[in-house]
């Protein structure tokens, strides 16, 4: 692993510009039936606050990722690549060796105090997810969220996972001072197709009540239905069913977004189909001939008919970075007695 590499560096000059300290990493297991099979690897990072890349398509330029690896094992999760970056396997490592950023609340509240930082909009669950079931055991959101709420910092928050309701009360007192957006992932609502290709998350309904308990607490709560799998995931029947149980929710809107097969999540994910769905493999090869994404077309036509459906089931496509906010209460019904008309 590249942190053992870094713990030989007596170049303090150059150790410094790593990720984390090499001296504060530990290595836990835990013997409990939830974490079976999961390795923890604790560390110090050096910055929690990350600049999205300029060629990115991402609707922000700010992220901060507490984990890194995600036991959610999504087959096609394009984050996989992230794992080779500290020389961990991008496969069932990915899926079972976590790195936990151990001091992200306190490095977070301490670089928003920072006069640099502008209060820019803070993305979350844009990598890998920060309510996946380390988040259970590490507690590091509610950290995050408090600095985030001191500082009246914007941020959303994108997941798959049902903790984010642990932290709901939270979440509605940011929303009292800054802009704050959620949105929860759910391509599809086929039972067989989630527990193949989403292994370690919570079921499709699952995700829906979250989105149904944030709207009635007031905080509006759009869904990401990502991805959208070729061949899989995308008859007329599936997306119908899956928008009209969006809808069924709450949400406050609906955007579909394809899947797309990014180096080290594009060789996963076809090993995968090769086992479960060969005669899919000369599909997907044509499909995704020419990189990573699916072609315009094929995109441009699961759009159009996602948002015809969304339209139908009365619930839209999101703008970008749309904010949720907790409207502020009614004021009590006045009593009896005469009272002044105005405007307002």
């Amino acid at each position: 692993m590249r942190w053992e590499n870094l713990a030989l560096e007596t170049d303090h000059s150059r150790a410094d510009t790593g990720l984390f300290g090499a001296d504060a990493v530990v290595t836990r297991t835990f013997d409990t039936p939830e974490f079976a099979g999961i390795t923890f690897h604790e560390i110090r990072a050096r910055s929690i606050v990350n600049r999205v890349p300029g060629a990115s398509r991402m609707p922000f330029e700010w992220t901060v990722n507490p984990y890194r690896g995600c036991s959610h094992a999504c087959v096609y999760c394009f984050a996989r690549k992230t794992h080779s970056y500290l020389d961990l396997d991008t496969g069932l490592g990915f899926d079972s060796q976590i790195v936990v950023k151990v001091n992200a609340p306190e490095l977070l509240r301490r670089q928003l105090a920072s006069r640099r930082w502008q209060g820019d909009h803070i993305a979350m669950g844009t990598n890998v997810d920060c309510y996946q079931r380390a988040e259970g055991r590490y507690r590091l959101m509610p950290g995050i969220l408090a600095a985030l709420r001191d500082h009246a910092n914007p941020y959303s928050i994108l997941t798959k996972g049902t903790l984010i309701l642990r932290d709901l009360d939270l979440l509605k007192q940011s929303a009292e001072v800054t802009d704050v957006g959620v949105s929860v992932s759910v391509g599809f609502v086929d039972r067989e197709l989630w527990r193949t290709v989403e292994p370690g998350t919570p079921a499709p309904e699952r995700r829906l009540d979250v989105v149904r308990t944030l709207t009635g607490h007031g905080l509006g709560c759009g869904v990401l239905m990502a991805p959208v799998i070729p061949f899989l995931g995308d008859q007329p029947a599936q997306l119908r069913a899956t928008v009209r149980a969006i809808a069924a929710s709450g949400a406050t809107s609906v955007t579909p977004l394809v899947l797309h097969l990014r180096p080290g999540a594009r060789e996963w994910f076809m090993a995968w189909l090769g086992r479960e769905h060969p005669h899919l493999v000369r599909r997907y090869e044509r499909l995704y001939a020419d990189g990573a994404y699916a072609p315009k077309w094929y995109q441009r036509r699961i759009t159009r008919q996602v948002h015809e459906l969304a339209e139908e089931y009365g619930i839209g496509p999101a703008r970008p970075e749309m904010p949720r906010r907790i409207r502020e209460p009614l004021p009590a019904e006045p009593e009896p007695g005469p009272t002044q008309l105005t405007l307002l």
